[in-house]
Formats: structure tokens, sequence, C-alpha cells
């Protein structure tokens, strides 16, 4: 009933955190605090797997039983930031800062009509909140990100679960999921390799992609004008290359919410900038910038899709 537990239903509602780097040190010292969390607050409580710099929480319950949750993480990063601040010169003490992910389809509700919903979350709770305007990557869920005291982030996270039960997702939800770190790549004789440790692993999709680059004018042959890869080798030379794509084929190059475009970004290296549609062209000019290697597989896999 849009209620939170004031007498009326208490819905059980899922919240996602998004974590940077510290989580396992900070939050799982042998698990030891997310299973006291998790017993003491009665949620489910579930952080991502993986290598990822980021990883997702996923907050699960009685809207109680997050409120609680909540309050203990706030609590647990206070204490960390009071720990930090110990031996060092600081003067003025930062704010808990905790980044939740929303569905966009819910943000409208969020920030309230010209913003006045968010306005008065920040006025009743002392929180700062401020929404993303972009999309996280290969997703429909935006950032929002909290801070204040851990009193004023648990009021805070009140008004935001009473926004998202009042207003469910519209549509399909793309969930978020942090990706690893992009390993380096190395191309040699005609193979290609990725970077993990001390070792180079065969890479056998890339290798595919090279020998296709290779075969194809009017691209640089990769390997030929450098042996390296993003970012191995510092003195390779930047330049610039432009091309035309017609407006009808630009959506498939971009992919839904750029998806597309970030994966040729990803995979080639280079940077690649689409300017926008001009009124009476038919065409949108495209600049790949990076090594020759780098524009040479960025151009390829543009003319793939």
């Amino acid at each position: 009933d849009g209620k939170v537990s004031e007498g009326g239903l208490n819905v059980t509602l899922t919240i996602r955190l998004l974590m940077h780097g510290k989580v396992k040190h900070f939050m799982l010292p042998k698990g030891e605090t997310v299973k006291k969390m998790r017993e003491e607050s009665g949620a489910r409580i579930n952080i991502s797997e993986g290598t990822c710099p980021e990883r997702i929480v996923t907050i699960t319950g009685p809207t109680d039983a997050i409120f609680k949750a909540f309050s203990m993480i706030a609590l647990k990063f206070e204490e960390d930031i009071n720990a930090s601040m110990t031996n060092s010169t600081v003067t003025s003490k930062p704010p808990v800062t905790l980044r939740l992910v929303v569905p966009a389809s819910q943000c409208g509700s969020l920030i309230g009509k010209g913003g006045s919903k968010i306005k008065e979350i920040r006025e009743s709770t002392g929180a700062q909140v401020q929404v993303a305007g972009d999309m996280l990557p290969n997703s429909t869920e935006r950032a929002v990100t909290i801070s204040g005291t851990p009193d004023a982030i648990i009021q805070c996270v009140k008004q935001i679960c009473v926004v998202m039960l009042e207003s469910p997702p519209k549509g399909a939800t793309i969930p978020y999921r942090p990706k690893p770190a992009s390993a380096p790549i190395i191309f040699a004789g005609g193979q290609a390799f990725t970077i993990q440790g001390q070792y180079a692993i065969p890479h056998p999709d890339l290798t595919k992609l090279h020998q296709l680059a290779m075969q194809h004018p009017p691209f640089t042959p990769l390997g030929q004008t450098t042996p390296g890869f993003p970012g191995l080798d510092a003195t390779t030379p930047t330049s610039s290359h432009e091309l035309t794509i017609p407006n009808d084929l630009i959506g498939c190059i971009i992919g839904r919410q750029g998806s597309k475009i970030n994966e040729i970004r990803q995979m080639s290296g280079a940077q690649i900038k689409i300017a926008n549609a001009t009124e009476g062209s038919a065409e949108r000019q495209v600049t790949i910038t990076g090594s020759p290697a780098n524009i040479s597989l960025a151009q390829y896999l543009i003319n793939a899709r």
C-alpha cells in the first residue's frame, strides 16, 4: 500500500548498493561483518562475486530490516572514516557516502517535478542526494549518491524506499553488472594474448579479429606499425581518423544505451567520438583517435557492425 511499516503492510523490497574496492577488506573480515549484519537486521545481504573493483551489495527484506541493515552499513563506514583520521592531519571529517543503484524508470519520481522531491528529501534529512544523469554502462539503472551523517543517511534511505514503493519500475530493468578491469592485450606472431599477472594467455577471439583485420585493406595491418596494444607502449604516436556513417546505420553501431560503441572502444583501445546529427545531413561524422593499431581495429569493428 506504499506505507512503510507504519501500521500498514511491511512490504519486501530490494535495494542495490554499489561499493568500490574496499568492500572485501572492510565488510568481509572472514565474512563476520556481513554475517553479523544479516543476523541482526534480518535482511538478506548478498555481495556480487568476481575480481571487479566494483561490487554490488543486494539488500532484500521487509523495509524495517532494510533500514536496520543500512544503519549498520552507515555506522561501519563512519567507523572506517574515524579510524582513517586517527593518524591523519585532516581536520574536517568527510561525510559517509553510499551509492545506490536505482532503475532509471524510478529516478523521475525520486527527482520529482522540477526537482521538488529530491529537494524535499535533502531538506528534511540533511543528507546530500545526487542522481546521475547517465545510466550505468550496459544497464537501465542510474547511480544515486547519498552522503551525510549515518542518521541523515538512514532517514534518506527511508524516504527513497517510500518513493520506490509508490512508483514501481516501468518495463524491464537491465541490471548493472560491474565488469572486471580489462587486461592489457598484445599481438605476437599472429596471435593475440591477454596479460594476466606474469603470464600471457592466448585469446582465440581476438586472434581471429587480428587475422581478419590484417586481410582487410585499407586498414593498417596490426602489429606492423606497433608491436604493442593499448597502454603497453607510451611512445606509440597518437593520430586521428575520420569517417562518415549513414544516419540509418548509426544505431547499430551505438547499440542499446551505447553498449556496442563501448564494446568497440574497449576492444580496440581507441577513443571514438560520434558527432551529433546535423540538420539536412544524411550522415554522421565519427572521429577515431589512438595508435595506428587501435584505429585499425576500431575501423574493422565498426565496419563489421
